[in-house]
């Protein structure tokens, strides 16, 4: 309950200062990206039940001769890197927080399509909502493995605390300032998780 009144509060200031910084990015995104400005996608929340996620634009509708969407490097534009550098394309997600769907701070609400994949210990990062900002977020982001955001997200649902969030918070911020870990090595954005390889306990 505390955590609930602490993310209703914090949302609520933030989307309040946050007005004018959230109608320019989606003026600019209808500008440099088009319409809709908006890109909503159904996420698995807390206990694995389907929201449907906003975020700000930050791709091209761009597709190949077969209709596929192109690879995300070439999608992405300077525009929708600088939104992603900065986070202000998970500026909508405060709304997602307000209705309950997310905490503002939690394991990132990944794709629908990686639920069966994922470990019965993986799985575990569902107990609690998703979060706009999270331990691994502030602990390697998109520069870790997928094996070591998971046990960073396992973590933090096994010793969440609010003073954790402020701290998670507060890291949070000073990432967006210096843009830290936005991409791995190989991708601009997260590369794809396919599954992991079981351990020796589930093999047994």
């Amino acid at each position: 309950m505390i955590k609930r009144i602490f993310d209703i509060i914090v949302s609520l200031v933030a989307i309040g200062l946050l007005v004018p910084v959230m109608l320019g990015v989606y003026l600019c995104v209808l500008r440099f990206l088009g319409s809709p400005a908006l890109f909503r996608q159904v996420r698995p929340g807390a206990d694995a039940k389907p929201f449907s996620m906003v975020k700000f634009r930050t791709m091209r509708d761009a597709v190949d001769s077969s209709g596929n969407p192109l690879p995300d490097r070439e999608r992405l534009t300077r525009f929708g890197a600088f939104l992603r550098s900065t986070s202000l394309d998970e500026l909508p997600e405060l709304w997602n927080v307000l209705k309950g769907e997310m905490s503002l701070v939690g394991p990132r609400p990944l794709l629908v399509d990686y639920l069966p994949l994922y470990s019965s210990e993986q799985a575990r990062r569902h107990e609690v909502k998703p979060g706009i900002t999270g331990w691994a977020q502030v602990n390697g982001r998109n520069a870790i493995s997928w094996e070591q955001k998971f046990e960073l997200d396992v973590w933090y649902v096994d010793n969440r605390s609010l003073m954790l969030d402020i701290r998670i918070l507060w890291m949070t911020v000073t990432k967006v300032l210096k843009r830290d870990d936005i991409s791995s090595d190989q991708s601009v954005t997260a590369e794809k998780f396919t599954g992991s390889e079981p351990s020796n306990n589930e093999k047994s």
